[in-house]
């Protein structure tokens, strides 16, 4: 096979061509449309809910190759909210978060595994300091056009933590040992 200049450029544009990738996205917390909530057991009698006001984050997602999805957050753990101001406080304290030695805790995916609207996002928790491996399990909730000529996908998902896990270890009894988490995103595509 004789190859011309025609043929080698085609070749070379074939072969430079970008691969398809993944759509980025940014987190929308600006505008409230994305929140990490989270509830624990208080003493095993009632459930204590909050949320965490401040993060950011962003994901990337291809419909057709989800697998190559990625996801990246960082919380701001003073920002912890459970709607009544002493617990807050002690809840940044040494106690728990530790706001004031570690200000910030984030997650950072290393797989996704998705079966249709189903997915499985394992990756790395760093909070007080501490890196372990979580997985959340989410569910697509939709994506497409708004009405501002933006694209957007939805996901929810949860996790559970146990607080020993991440030198947590204030006694509040065996039946508050795992906080639960829901995570409701929303991301705008770049």
């Amino acid at each position: 096979m004789k190859l011309t200049p025609v043929s080698l450029a085609l070749m070379a544009a074939v072969l430079s061509a970008p691969a398809a990738r993944a759509a980025e996205y940014v987190i929308d917390t600006a505008k409230a449309h994305a929140s990490i909530n989270f509830r624990i057991k208080h003493l095993g009698f009632s459930w204590l809910t909050g949320r965490f006001d401040t993060f950011n984050g962003t994901f990337s997602f291809d419909e057709a190759n989800p697998e190559a999805s990625k996801v990246k957050v960082e919380i701001d753990t003073g920002s912890v909210n459970s709607n009544h101001a002493e617990r807050d406080k002690h809840l940044r304290s040494k106690d728990f978060l530790d706001a004031a030695s570690f200000p910030k805790a984030t997650f950072e995916s290393t797989s996704v595994k998705m079966d249709g609207d189903t997915a499985r996002i394992t990756g790395n928790l760093t909070l007080r300091g501490v890196t372990k491996e979580v997985t959340i399990d989410a569910t697509r909730v939709g994506g497409g056009p708004d009405p501002w000529k933006q694209y957007r996908e939805g996901f929810t998902g949860t996790t559970s933590l146990k607080l020993k896990d991440f030198g947590i270890d204030f006694n509040l009894g065996p039946a508050s040992e795992v906080v639960e988490l829901g995570l409701e995103v929303e991301g705008v595509r770049q």
